[in-house]
């Protein structure tokens, strides 16, 4: 009989990343060698990036909530901006100041956690811009270790989106799953129809009736067809329709528009999924009033986030290409990208650019203590829609882009 293997899932345990052992053999080395020197200097040092990735000219903040807790009860003092932070490159988002060797280890575990959940952050909430008032669903938990599910889709929430599908993903973000039926159910039940009558007899009343409508036959008469079959129960039809059948995808679904408004169906929407991402979103608003983001989302490109040492006991220093010595970055008060960065201790000069500057990077802990109240997601969430309602649509735009936007 085959040994089992000794790890049943190949990811480090909350216990070992706490401890400081998911790190580059480097900064063991590193730690090491000044260790057997006596070096003791403090550090201060900064994470930003120099750019996002396709051109993005602005990110969202994630995984403050994580970095704070692999700090805590590590002597160290950092700064941080808020979750959730409108922020753009050359922006300083978090400084960390301490003995070096006593933190040096954590800095691959930090750069991973700022940086995967801010780029799934930041794409959710480019689809969520994208998409106005209609609903965005996370769907991509499938698309990644399912270890990761709970991480992602809360990082999608928090960045935009209005739900999210895997159980304990909910769980962590205190909601409801979100979903409709499956491919599967359909076809092991042999019909769209009466596997969306099975769902109405059998599921809670309180989940909306959203029927599937690509897995058989076609869209338009799938959607004539369910609609007739349950009438004003059914709250909307999805259309996941795969690439080697779509064709051209808004003309399905205009044409599914048309002939559900043309029997009185009108109350019934339509949600799109499937290879969705921002721009397809502005494409399709026009007839779609919902859309399920997958792969787009969970498999999101990380921020390229850098940790590089600022000030040495004090005195600016840092390796060439970046600016040396600790900065502040202010933002003038309810406008989300009016923003300045300067050497720490600098303050915008009074009345530059009207109004009050904020200081973005504030306390998060101090002492190796926790020091700030850490928001829940939903308020995170809040903040980064109510930034997102100033930043024009314009800063979606790609080269090439279909349509007129």
């Amino acid at each position: 009989m085959a040994n089992a293997p000794k790890r049943p899932f190949h990811t480090a345990s909350d216990a070992e990343i706490k401890r400081g052992e998911v790190s580059d053999v480097y900064f063991a080395r590193t730690v090491q060698i000044l260790t057997h020197r006596g070096d003791r200097k403090r550090v201060k040092a900064e994470v930003y990036l120099k750019s996002l990735p396709e051109d993005w000219p602005w990110g969202i903040l994630a995984g403050v909530e994580e970095a704070a807790a692999l700090l805590d009860g590590v002597p160290v003092d950092v700064w941080a901006m808020d979750e959730g932070t409108l922020f753009e490159p050359y922006q300083p988002v978090l400084r960390i100041e301490g003995t070096y060797v006593e933190w040096a280890q954590y800095e691959t575990a930090l750069l991973g956690l700022l940086c995967q959940a801010s780029g799934i952050a930041t794409k959710a909430a480019r689809c969520k811009k994208a998409a106005g008032d209609r609903q965005v669903i996370s769907f991509g938990a499938r698309r990644m270790h399912p270890t990761l599910a709970p991480m992602i889709e809360r990082n999608a929430f928090v960045g935009g989106c209005d739900g999210v599908a895997v159980t304990k993903s909910a769980e962590l973000i205190d909601a409801d799953p979100m979903g409709t039926i499956p491919h599967s159910l359909v076809l092991m039940v042999g019909d769209t129809v009466e596997a969306l009558k099975a769902f109405h007899e059998v599921v809670d009343a309180k989940v909306r009736r959203v029927a599937l409508v690509d897995t058989l036959q076609d869209e338009k008469f799938e959607a004539i067809r369910v609609a007739e079959a349950l009438g004003r129960d059914l709250y909307a039809v999805r259309l996941d329709t795969p690439s080697s059948r779509r064709g051209d995808f808004y003309r399905i679904l205009e044409e599914v528009r048309w002939e559900l408004d043309l029997r009185g169906f009108s109350h019934v929407k339509i949600l799109a999924s499937g290879g969705v991402d921002e721009y397809e979103i502005l494409t399709l608003n026009p007839i779609v009033d919902g859309y399920g983001v997958g792969t787009a989302i969970a498999n999101a490109p990380v921020l390229n986030f850098a940790l590089d040492i600022m000030e040495i006991e004090g005195r600016p220093m840092a390796k060439r290409g970046k600016w040396s010595g600790a900065k502040e970055v202010y933002r003038r008060r309810g406008a989300p990208r009016e923003t300045v960065v300067l050497p720490a201790g600098k303050q915008p000069a009074a009345g530059a650019g009207g109004g009050v500057w904020d200081p973005l990077l504030k306390p998060l802990v101090a002492g190796g203590r926790i020091v700030r109240d850490l928001p829940p997601p939903r308020t995170v969430r809040e903040f980064v829609l109510d930034q997102l309602s100033r930043v024009p649509l314009e800063t979606l735009r790609r080269q090439g882009l279909r349509k007129d936007f």
